[in-house]
């Protein structure tokens, strides 16, 4: 419950957008997120028993003038934690990784330069409860940007633990890093292709792919930092892009099973959750299922700042947009 006190401490743009009466459509709430300041923003609903509905709004690139349109790619983020641990459920089941494996034992040449290696186990690291620092905190990392994976992993290498193993939990994107270069080692090729062979296939994901060198650059969103001119989206960093309506049959499959063969949700329900957010320079993006009305909600915008106001806007337009699914859904039971 938020108080009437609390509220001189929030902004009031974001308490305007979060009090104001809800829209009548989806579209209307989308028009009203481009009114707050946000470039362009996409919105993919899947509702059980109904055709999915895609909707855009604002600028797939603002600088040459193009609409926002429902296909384009999108950076996804740390969404792409969901497939990659999906892809460890499915080694583990097949006997390929264990759950209970150390980091030391994976990696030998880690053994001095990460703390407590030999404590930490893949099962700890897929939900975050490693202890390992995430090399986005590093104080170099912004101002003296990597150039390549080893340069990124050198930021977290080194330093003390951020807490015991199994003790706490601390989202670090190096906690992924390691375990993309596991897969690789396992597999013997790119962990992104195991995920298209194990995952985006089988599900018929044709408009996912696992880095910016496999797609067509013009049909990628641009992506914006406010006050900046620059369009990020050439950036390659290594995560997934994807259609919101891709990510969409993703979650849902994710979230009735139909991702998995026989023994691997188990697993997966052991070490990981079932919906996700993302943030990039340029891109955020929330990919959620509601089980009440059982329905799936993405949404991918293109403006950010690291301050924390866009995204508890996006965050708000997102959650009234569930509202209005709710609503709606309600009216015609």
């Amino acid at each position: 419950m938020v108080s009437i006190g609390s509220l001189y401490f929030v902004p009031w743009v974001l308490v305007k957008a979060w009090i104001v009466p809800l829209p009548g459509t989806v579209q209307e709430q989308l028009n009203e997120a481009i009114d707050h300041g946000f470039d362009g923003i996409i919105v993919y609903v899947d509702q059980a028993g109904k055709p999915p509905e895609l909707y855009a709004a604002g600028w797939h690139d603002r600088e040459n003038k193009i609409p926002a349109y429902p296909q384009a790619l999108f950076k996804i983020a740390s969404i792409t934690k969901l497939y990659v641990a999906v892809a460890v459920a499915k080694l583990v089941k097949d006997q390929r990784l264990s759950l209970d494996t150390t980091l030391a034992e994976y990696f030998p040449e880690l053994a001095d330069r990460i703390e407590n290696a030999d404590r930490i186990t893949l099962r700890m690291m897929v939900p975050h409860r490693s202890g390992i620092p995430n090399f986005v905190a590093h104080p170099d990392y912004w101002t003296n940007p990597p150039k390549n994976k080893q340069e990124t992993l050198e930021y977290a290498l080194d330093l003390p633990a951020d807490f015991e193993p199994g003790e706490d939990s601390g989202y670090s994107n190096t906690n992924y890093m390691l375990i993309s270069d596991l897969i690789d080692k396992t597999q013997g090729y790119p962990h992104q292709e195991y995920i298209k062979k194990e995952i985006l296939t089988p599900l018929e994901l044709d408009h996912t792919f696992g880095s910016l060198s496999e797609v067509n650059i013009d049909s990628v969103m641009s992506g914006y930092y406010v006050g900046v001119e620059e369009d990020f989206k050439t950036e390659d960093t290594g995560l997934m892009l994807a259609t919101a309506e891709d990510v969409g049959i993703f979650l849902r499959a994710l979230n009735d099973g139909s991702v998995f063969n026989e023994g691997e949700q188990e697993i997966y329900s052991s070490i990981y959750g079932y919906e996700h957010a993302g943030l990039l320079v340029g891109y955020q993006s929330i990919a959620k299922y509601d089980k009440d009305i059982d329905t799936v909600v993405i949404q991918f915008n293109n403006t950010t700042n690291f301050d924390g106001y866009n995204w508890n806007l996006a965050e708000i337009f997102y959650n009234r947009i569930v509202k209005i699914v709710r609503r709606k859904k309600k009216k015609n039971q």
